[in-house]
């Protein structure tokens, strides 16, 4: 739901670059390009980025008991 403070495997900080890959990616930019400029190169903390799905507003929509 939320982006990772850290990448799960190797431990380098990625949260912090979520917002710059979103809104280039929604400009229609390669994700290779992107996700290369902001100096990601280990497939782990790649795919953190790349298979994250945002279901924060989703998931607002249920009350807590």
């Amino acid at each position: 739901m939320i982006i990772p403070i850290r990448c799960w495997s190797c431990g380098k900080p990625i949260a912090h670059l979520w917002e710059e890959f979103k809104a280039r990616q929604d400009k229609g930019e390669s994700m290779k390009i992107v996700l290369d400029d902001l100096g990601l190169g280990r497939y782990c903390c790649r795919q953190q980025l790349m298979g994250h799905v945002d279901m924060v507003d989703t998931a607002a929509h249920f009350k807590k008991f």
